[in-house]
């Protein structure tokens, strides 16, 4: 039985392991493709190139649950297909003992997911989007997109970041009061950070006083902010990039500023509840294979894979979203389609019993 058990997870593993590595690189040609378009002098091929391939492991850990889910109605679906399913039930193999074999490769992915989402894809992710602001800068001037970010009443505008070196480029800073009126701005080349503080270089100041500005200049100002190199490196990142540690200190930070943390809780959640979106589209696809999609085509086993993993994918971001605008807790938006799939896999599986 167990090398029955063990047979069983490897062609589930391994369908799983073929599907990522192909959605991987289909989408990876897809961002170099795009990235060709937006070529210049200082962001050549060989740029472009490295920065598609250092978001692949980002890329990785958004594809496995679906890779999950179309891997195992690949593996199942062969064996179906070759009549070895139907063998091992004849042989006195129960559905369940199968079920259970099938769902053994989940805890690999869910191994990998964590060892991704938490020390490789945050970190490669950061030095992608650093290395690529930088080297589309011209002759020290920083262009593209920059980073937002807020401290009370004051917010803050980078053009580039390198957060390991403790290094912004094109500061701006725009300080408001408490009736936000705008009473001050700056712009500085670039700032250096000196371990408790940061030192803003090329600064040009301007305030707003009786209804007009003034100007003031200076080759080096002391910046004081509770900016530091570790939550630039969360600025840098997308919420969905970040690990589930850089998440808690975020969200900790923006509460104790008084700032919204709806973003950032999505992202919390639904990395936290992974583990659980993957065993429930591998229960979806199991049931699929034991159910509905017994004996038809790989194909078509493929194709409604797909699909469901698609229309999944689709109704969390919609849901996401939409706990941030009517307000309810972003926890369920990641857990009610998670939910629905258990409950479906569990009604075919149990029919199929």
């Amino acid at each position: 039985m167990r090398k029955l058990d063990r047979y069983i997870a490897r062609n589930v593993l391994g369908a799983m392991l073929v599907v990522m590595v192909g959605l991987v690189l289909l989408e990876s040609l897809f961002a170099f493709l795009a990235q060709l378009e937006d070529l210049r002098a200082s962001y050549g091929v060989a740029d472009a190139l490295l920065y598609v391939v250092l978001l692949i492991p980002k890329k990785m850990y958004e594809f496995i649950p679906v890779a999950a889910l179309i891997g195992c109605l690949a593996g199942l679906g062969s064996m179906a297909s070759n009549s070895e399913l139907v063998v091992m039930r004849a042989a006195g193999v129960s559905l369940w003992r199968m079920v259970g074999a099938a769902m053994r490769p989940a805890l690999v992915l869910v191994l990998i997911g964590v060892v991704i989402g938490e020390y490789i894809g945050p970190s490669s992710e950061q030095t992608a989007e650093t290395r690529r602001t930088v080297a589309r800068s011209s002759e020290g001037t920083y262009t593209g997109e920059g980073f937002w970010h807020r401290e009370g009443n004051e917010y803050m505008y980078f053009n580039a970041v390198e957060p390991t070196n403790g290094i912004i480029y094109g500061v701006s800073l725009f300080r408001f009061d408490d009736s936000m009126r705008l009473t001050s701005s700056a712009y500085a080349r670039r700032g250096v950070y000196q371990g408790d503080h940061w030192l803003l270089e090329d600064l040009k100041r301007s305030y707003f006083i009786d209804g007009r500005f003034e100007t003031v200049e200076k080759k080096v100002e002391r910046w004081d902010t509770n900016l530091t190199t570790t939550l630039l490196k969360v600025v840098l990142v997308k919420p969905e990039g970040l690990s589930i540690s850089g998440l808690i200190t975020y969200i900790r930070y923006l509460r104790h500023q008084g700032l919204e943390t709806g973003e950032y809780d999505l992202a919390l959640w639904t990395k936290v509840l992974q583990p659980l979106t993957i065993f429930s589209l591998m229960l979806v696809g199991i049931a699929f294979v034991f159910g509905p999609l017994r004996s038809v085509s790989m194909g078509l086993r493929i194709f409604t894979g797909v699909i469901t993993g698609v229309v999944f994918m689709l109704v969390q971001k919609l849901l996401g979203p939409s706990s941030l605008v009517f307000g309810f807790f972003p926890i369920l938006s990641v857990l009610l389609p998670a939910l629905v799939c258990l409950v479906i896999g569990a009604v075919f599986l149990k029919r199929a019993a």
